[in-house]
């Protein structure tokens, strides 16, 4: 997997989180508290600028109540500047 590839994907997950985020009215900073994260890890999470651990990937699924698959291979948003 190339670098590109590998963008696509974390930019596609990250607008898959905000999605889901957005859906259940939530801020970065609620959403981080009950994933029990740091709001900045969210937000870099969500613009693409960290690579999620799967451990954080499961709390942040948990704390928007969906499933992994849900956040992965669900509904698909197009990355902006792509």
């Amino acid at each position: 997997m190339n670098k590109e590839q590998r963008t696509l994907i974390l930019k596609q997950l990250g607008l898959a989180i905000k999605l889901e985020r957005v859906r259940n009215r939530l801020s970065q900073e609620e959403l981080a508290e009950k994933a029990n994260l740091h709001r900045t890890y969210i937000g870099m999470v969500e613009r693409a600028e960290r690579n999620i651990s799967v451990i954080n990937l499961v709390q942040i699924a948990q704390a928007l109540n969906v499933s992994l698959d849900q956040l992965v291979y669900g509904e698909k948003v197009k990355p902006s500047g792509s």
